[in-house]
C-alpha cells in the first residue's frame, strides 16, 4: 500500500531492469542471512499487485526479523522505496511490499498454514466463453 492507503496503479510500478536488480538484491541479502526455502514467483498474468513475489523463511520469530531488517536495509542503500510493511512487530510473517516486489517472511509453521506458493502457482482457469 502507499501512503494513501491503497495499492499502487500498475503504470506507478517500477519495471523491467530495476524489478530483477531489486530481486537478486532481496535474494542475495536473504541468503546472507540464512533464510531457508527462499522462492521466486513470477506473478505476471496472475494479478496486477505485483509482478513477482519473494517467499522466504526464517526459524525463530528473531531472525525473521532480523532478515527483515537486512533487507529493508539494503533497499534503503540502494534506494527503493518501500510502500508498506506488516507483521514486522511479531516476527511470525513479515510482507515488505515494493510495489513490483512483494516479500515474504516466515516462520516455518507460519508459512506451511498459508501456503502462499501453491495459492500462486496454481495454473489460471481459462476464461468463460460468453453464451449468446
Amino acid at each position: 500500500m502507499n501512503e494513501q492507503g491503497s495499492f499502487p496503479i500498475a503504470s506507478q510500478r517500477p519495471r523491467g531492469a530495476d524489478t530483477a536488480t531489486t530481486i537478486a538484491l532481496i535474494q542475495r541479502t536473504l541468503e546472507d542471512g540464512k533464510a531457508e526455502d527462499i522462492v521466486d514467483i513470477d506473478l505476471a498474468g496472475k494479478t496486477t499487485i505485483a509482478d513477482r513475489m519473494i517467499i522466504a523463511s526464517g526459524a525463530s520469530q528473531r531472525q525473521v526479523q532480523a532478515l527483515v531488517d537486512r533487507v529493508l536495509r539494503a533497499l534503503r542503500d540502494a534506494g527503493r522505496k518501500v510502500i508498506g510493511i506488516e507483521g514486522q512487530s511479531q516476527g511470525d510473517w513479515v510482507l515488505v511490499d515494493l510495489g513490483d516486489v512483494i516479500v515474504h517472511v516466515f516462520r516455518p509453521q507460519v508459512r506451511e498454514r498459508y501456503n502462499l506458493e501453491k495459492m500462486w502457482s496454481v495454473a489460471l482457469p481459462a476464461p468463460m466463453e460468453a453464451h449468446a
